[in-house]
């Protein structure tokens, strides 16, 4: 090694050896001030809407009294300060108490707890509602615009490709049945049909769809270009207007529904394996872009499901329909009506026709568990935790069934069909209804709270 590199090399550990030290003394510091903190506090990271009754809360290792909490601002000045509040119960290990404060002033904040248990909250904002959803409504409208499935995708860094136009030709089969780690048992039946189950959106992280979760999806989407046209409607800027993306949601739903043979399909492709046929492979066994399944392996037959998707029926033409799947799908086109009748009056009707039909059959006495998707336990729902058309459960849709649509009967056409007040016929709400108004607004204590 001659002397210049030498001295190179010299220069270049000292300066690594300065810097591990600086990173040995910030783990330390950092150390030192963990074990300070015996508390955990936890917010709202979206933030809290300013002049609001807001909760954080804090989490303690044991039950104990006494103790101050400051709200802090970006500044470091308290600008609240009161005593923490009465415990919640427990949340794990740990005893949770409330931390209630109101600020009005729109800034970037932290909450310090002194006492016997001490700790830091992350920051997080207050802002006005406007300010404070806008990111958050961006972000949400972007994810379900990657996640299109379909020929109709956005082009995008994450997409480059429309995938799975194999769905517009899939062939139906009877809902399988699975062992109890959810294994399918047998073979799946066809029914000899098939149908064009292109578009909508993929479940989360796979390549799923389901009728179960995006009948909840349009749901709040339609609420929010309805209620909040400022925000989510007609009135907001491109970035995060939700009324094309609802209506490519409603379209898939149709597709779903066959309003003519009053029949449902509620699944497209499979996320287990087969018991008796472990190299059969299914959605969830492999990592690769969305726009490779319909080819994928050729004519490999263990890779047939991943390229000839499967669609589940829910029953025979005309059957009842789970209450879950019902009371969603009505108000999905319930409300499609409401926002299209002026802007897309023949797809507004189909959808209050279809409200109508799904309305009428739905299973009111259900027994066993409802109808999510294959297998149940991917979105398990029972009688009295979800949105239903059965009478026991206390956010059923409203209201009773013969109140359904008075003007429209099974006799009328759709270019016949009155419509129906702005509150509409259907209602999706629970007994305590959020009321429509020009801005998005929620308490924020009533907001999911994490760190």
């Amino acid at each position: 090694m001659n002397s210049r590199m030498v001295t190179r090399f010299r220069n270049g550990f000292s300066r690594f050896a300065v810097s591990l030290a600086a990173l040995f003394a910030i783990a330390v510091f950092s150390s030192s001030s963990l074990a300070a903190e015996t508390g955990f506090i936890r917010v709202n990271q979206l933030g809290y809407e300013a002049g609001s009754r807001s909760r954080a809360y804090l989490m303690a290792a044991h039950p104990h009294s006494g103790g101050v909490f400051h709200v802090q601002d970006s500044h470091g000045a308290n600008i609240y300060t009161a005593p923490v509040g009465a415990s919640l119960g427990s949340w794990g290990n740990f005893t949770v108490y409330a931390l209630d404060f109101s600020v009005n002033e729109c800034d970037t904040y932290s909450i310090e707890v002194e006492g016997p248990f001490s700790g830091v909250s992350p920051t997080f904002k207050i802002a006005h509602p406007e300010d404070l959803y806008a990111r958050a409504l961006k972000n949400a409208l972007s994810f379900y615009q990657n996640e299109r499935d379909g020929e109709n995708f956005i082009k995008s860094p994450l997409r480059t490709a429309p995938a799975h136009l194999n769905d517009e030709h899939a062939s139906v089969y009877s809902s399988p049945q699975f062992d109890p780690d959810d294994n399918i048992l047998g073979t799946l039946v066809p029914t000899g049909k098939s149908i064009d189950a292109s578009g909508g959106w993929w479940d989360a992280g796979d390549y799923l769809k389901f009728v179960q979760t995006h009948s909840y999806v349009v749901a709040l989407m339609l609420i929010g270009v309805r209620d909040f046209p400022n925000q989510m409607g007609s009135g907001a800027p491109a970035s995060s207007n939700f009324t094309p993306e609802a209506k490519f949601g409603l379209r898939w739903l149709q597709k779903m529904w066959d309003d003519d043979t009053q029949t449902l399909y509620y699944q497209v492709g499979i996320g287990t394996d087969f018991l008796d046929d472990p190299d059969t492979l299914s959605d969830h066994d492999l990592w690769r872009l969305p726009q490779t399944d319909d080819t994928a392996g050729g004519s490999d037959p263990t890779l047939r499901y991943i390229r000839n998707r499967p669609v589940f029926l829910a029953g025979r033409a005309g059957s009842k329909i789970s209450p879950n799947l019902a009371g969603r799908l009505a108000a999905d086109f319930a409300e499609c009506f409401q926002i299209f009748r002026d802007s897309d009056k023949n797809f507004a009707n189909q959808c209050l026709l279809s409200a109508e039909h799904i309305f009428s059959l739905a299973d009111t006495s259900p027994t066993g568990d409802l109808l999510t998707t294959a297998p149940f336990d991917f979105y398990g729902e029972n009688i009295g935790t979800t949105w239903s058309l059965a009478p026991r459960n206390s956010t059923s849709l409203w209201p009773a069934p013969a109140e359904l649509s008075p003007q429209i009967s099974r006799t009328q056409r759709p270019g016949s069909i009155s419509a129906p007040p702005r509150t509409g016929p259907i209602n999706i709400f629970p007994a305590r209804a959020m009321p429509a108004t020009r801005s998005i607004s929620m308490t924020s204590a009533a907001l999911p709270t994490s760190s």
